[in-house]
């Protein structure tokens, strides 16, 4: 037989909990002139064979006939008017949830007004609160089985990142912009939400950016592209990675470049790519034809070396060896050498 409650009190001790069942498990009966206890920011709803019937706000309640019209009438019909009656009380909680975390399982793809695509990453907080308990409780407690935030925490981001992926689609703005208007953008996504919380009897209070990042291949991408435009002089550059190249040769212990034959084609060919590239840069694109680029290299690579070539690679170990790069071994073995070749040239 079901037990029969006199008082009727929910009070949710993990403050995520938005709608509440009374009872938990079994059915009940419940007396006239039981107590129904609603506290601050909650609502009380009676369900019958899974009708939303009456509704109560905060305070103490004692339940009679009079304000459960619309209970009591099927009741009546129902059982000639005996009690106690079976019901289900829903308790609503009406509190701000705030603090909610959304973000963006994948990268999101977009173009971008400075770098063509990029690929992003989202994340940020909202808060939402319950607008209509009666269409809330039909919509989500009745048809999806949610009852906490928790629970409801991926039906919400799924509707927040559908809106905010079309908020950055129809902006088109550039990455390097978003930092400063992320207020915009949000206040926007947060207007297309609107009607999708409203539809399930939520109002979406707040929601807020915490970051716009690009994904890692973007983020090598838009620094790669920066530090182009910070070279200012190309030629100057490759001459420079070409040195550096060089001298890498020279430092290898295990290579041809101990016995200076290796360091000679590194110079040579460092100062032919150099040269190719830098003019390549200062000319107009034209179509692509047979270019015999190996000969000019082959040729440099294999002609003696010059009294500038030698000091090149010598300017390039002091550089290496006073950043730390080599160590002052290697440096002393390799300093002596090319010195010396600097001498033969000199004779």
């Amino acid at each position: 037989m079901a037990r029969i409650i006199d008082v009727i009190e929910f009070m949710d001790e993990t403050g995520r909990e938005i709608i509440h069942r009374e009872p938990e498990g079994e059915a009940f009966d419940i007396r006239f002139g039981s107590q129904l206890v609603v506290r601050p920011s909650q609502v009380a709803m009676f369900f019958r064979d899974g009708q939303a019937l009456d509704t109560f706000g905060p305070g103490r309640h004692t339940l009679t006939t009079a304000n459960l019209p619309i209970l009591s009438g099927l009741i009546g019909m129902a059982t000639g008017g005996r009690t106690p009656f079976p019901a289900e009380v829903v308790f609503v909680n009406m509190r701000q949830f705030i603090d909610q975390k959304w973000g963006t399982p994948e990268p999101i793809t977009v173009r971008d007004a400075t770098f063509g695509m990029v690929r992003l990453r989202a994340f940020g907080t909202y808060a939402f609160q319950v607008k209509e308990p009666t269409q809330f409780v039909n919509q989500i407690a009745g048809q999806q089985g949610i009852f906490t935030t928790g629970e409801l925490e991926n039906y919400l981001r799924g509707m927040i990142i559908q809106r905010f992926t079309d908020t950055l689609g129809e902006q088109q703005r550039s990455l390097l912009d978003m930092a400063g208007q992320f207020s915009e953008l949000s206040t926007s996504a947060k207007a297309q939400l609107a009607d999708d919380f409203s539809a399930v009897g939520l109002t979406l209070v707040a929601l807020y950016i915490g970051s716009i990042s690009p994904t890692e291949d973007t983020a090598k991408a838009i620094d790669e592209r920066a530090s182009m435009g910070a070279i200012g002089d190309m030629d100057a550059y490759m001459k420079f990675k070409a040195a550096r190249a060089m001298g890498d040769a020279a430092t290898n212990p295990g290579g041809a470049a101990g016995t200076g034959v290796g360091l000679g084609a590194g110079v040579g060919l460092g100062a032919a790519i150099a040269g190719a590239l830098g003019q390549a840069m200062q000319q107009p694109a034209r179509p692509a034809a047979p270019a015999p680029e190996a000969a000019p290299a082959a040729a440099a690579s294999s002609g003696p070396l010059t009294r500038a070539q030698v000091q090149e690679a010598i300017d390039t170990l002091d550089l290496r060896f006073s950043k730390g790069e080599i160590s002052e071994d290697t440096y002393n073995r390799m300093i002596k050498k090319w010195e010396d070749r600097l001498k033969e040239l000199g004779s």
